[in-house]
């Protein structure tokens, strides 16, 4: 069973986001996706999914992103709106009332998709209602295999700038997932980079930006500083087979497709 993984695509009706163009990129990875992977479940989407919570936005994104080959699985980011999210883009019937939370069902493979939004704030959180409903949801698998992605990455991640804005209870969710060892991995969007490794005993990967890259944490940076890291987007191609679960970066378009001129 496949499952594309995309995030924070930052798309913009018009106009440039930090100097890259939002439609060109997204329309790169879904092309790449419809050619090479149309056999693919569904694609996941780990957040921030316009740059601007706006309904012209979101009505625009669906249309590049009716596109794909496969059922779209959105999940909000700082960037979004809740309420226009929802009223645009479809959501499984399985949806928490009021919230972008979750869970599907790939054969034997169960994804929980968790909404970390704070209105108006760059970090996240999983309120109490998202969390209690992830613990039933949990126990309800009675141990069968689940990954459970997000937007705001529930541990530090080495990076000084970006680890402040990560999930606020992060360290309680951690917990939650550590009592039940069928979570397979832990997937979070937000930082814009690469990361994987383990938390709380949980493998865990954060993912390159459909957009654009923010900078390694060296040399240092700070925000009147910050300029996007001219590396390529990419998407990731998840992949559950007998004999595990893999996941694999894959570049769609060059650098400079839809990024400022050097």
């Amino acid at each position: 069973m496949k499952l594309i993984w995309m995030s924070d695509p930052h798309f913009e009706a018009e106009g440039l986001v930090l100097g890259h163009d939002p439609r060109l990129r997204l329309q790169a990875a879904v092309d790449f996706i419809a050619k090479h992977h149309s056999d693919a479940a569904a694609c996941l989407i780990t957040g921030d999914l316009v740059e601007t919570g706006t309904m012209q936005n979101y009505k625009a994104l669906k249309g590049v992103l009716d596109g794909l080959p496969m059922r779209v699985l959105p999940m909000t980011g700082n960037h979004d709106d809740r309420a226009a999210l929802r009223a645009v883009l479809p959501l499984p019937e399985t949806a928490m009332p009021g919230f972008v939370q979750y869970r599907c069902d790939f054969g034997d493979l169960s994804v929980l998709c968790l909404d970390t939004l704070i209105p108006g704030a760059a970090a996240g959180v999983l309120c109490a209602e998202g969390m209690g409903w992830l613990k039933a949801e949990l126990d309800a698998l009675n141990g069968r295999p689940a990954i459970v992605a997000m937007h705001h990455p529930p541990m530090m991640l080495g990076l000084p700038m970006l680890d402040p804005d990560n999930l606020r209870n992060g360290d309680a969710l951690l917990a939650l997932l550590a009592g039940h060892p069928n979570v397979l991995h832990l997937m979070a969007g937000h930082v814009h980079r690469p990361c994987s490794g383990t938390a709380g005993g949980i493998p865990f990967t954060t993912a390159k930006s459909v957009l654009y890259q923010a900078p390694p944490p060296c040399p240092d940076w700070d925000w009147s500083s910050f300029r996007p890291a001219a590396e390529a987007p990419a998407l990731t191609v998840l992949e559950d087979s007998p004999g595990g679960l893999t996941l694999q970066q894959c570049q769609f378009c060059d650098y400079g497709l839809g990024a400022p001129a050097a």
